[in-house]
């Protein structure tokens, strides 16, 4: 496969009715994917769809900060759901791993963006954490990746900086430790500390839409051996779709705006980006 969608939900309702064929363009399209899960149902799902297939699609299995407290969550027209609370089940997400072909723990980690105003700050940011580094944990046991989630509250860094605390902490106890920060949104400084700690630096169609010079500083600084691709479908979608769902057949519109913008060609960019995503996930 020429690509990586290092990180799409294929495995969301959002695909209940295409998701096989979907896969499928995919795959035709030279792009082999990782379905992520972001609570036990959906990572059951991603697990049950790897039997659809012999190879090029694998799974990560997980718990999304997000579902860790219940509310409505909704992020301008594109990006609606509502979540139940739930608590990480080791043993459960212990099983659902064994499967070979999952190679990843997450989507987990941090999300301080629009808490709800009737809750309890502390408390939800307390069972964010929990769920995280329960997570970190099974990670570390099952020698898998973490595919780490972070956003911060309006205007600040506050989950990044957070976040940066946490896994410095964790390195320095198990230097094994292999993640990646998925739909990077930060600035290029913090990026380069993620780098730092031998961490890989996800993108998806956003840099496609931003309207700000972000993206483009976190592009031009941190190095191609450390950025992978992916869509986040069913949101995100690049510029040229937009308006449309999402999915993984249109990840090289995310390689060509880092070719462009690095100024190297989109199959440098390909060949990197899958070479990264291949030792992250030891794939």
């Amino acid at each position: 496969m020429k690509y990586i969608d290092t990180h799409t939900h294929v495995n969301l309702r959002a695909f209940k009715d295409d998701s096989v064929e979907t896969i499928q363009r995919a795959l035709d399209a030279e792009v082999a994917i990782i379905n992520v899960g972001t609570q036990i149902d959906t990572s059951r799902q991603a697990v049950a769809l790897l039997d659809q297939f012999q190879e090029n699609v694998y799974a990560a299995i997980g718990l999304h900060p997000s579902h860790t407290f219940a509310h409505d969550f909704e992020d301008g027209e594109e990006i609606k759901f509502k979540t139940r609370e739930e608590h990480f089940d080791v043993a459960m997400y212990r099983e659902l791993a064994q499967h070979e072909r999952v190679v990843g723990i997450g989507e987990c980690g941090l999300d301080y963006y629009r808490l709800p105003e009737d809750r309890d700050y502390d408390e939800i940011k307390a069972l964010q954490r929990a769920a995280f580094h329960a997570q970190i944990n099974l990670a570390l046991e099952l020698d898998k990746a973490l595919c780490v989630h972070c956003r911060p509250s309006d205007g600040t860094l506050d989950a990044y900086e957070e976040m940066l605390e946490l896994i410095t902490a964790v390195k320095k106890e198990h230097a094994s430790l292999r993640f990646e920060i998925h739909c990077y949104t930060g600035d290029a400084a913090t990026a380069l500390k993620f780098v730092e700690l031998g961490g890989y630096i996800g993108l998806n169609g956003i840099i496609t839409f931003d309207k700000t010079t972000r993206s483009r500083e976190v592009v031009e600084a941190v190095p191609l051996e450390n950025i992978i691709l992916e869509t986040d479908a069913p949101y995100l979608t690049p510029k040229s779709h937009r308006g449309q769902r999402n999915e993984p057949s249109y990840l090289s519109e995310v390689a060509e705006q880092i070719a462009e913008w690095k100024n190297v060609s989109i199959d440098d960019v390909a060949a990197q980006t899958t070479a990264n995503a291949k030792k992250l996930f030891n794939i």
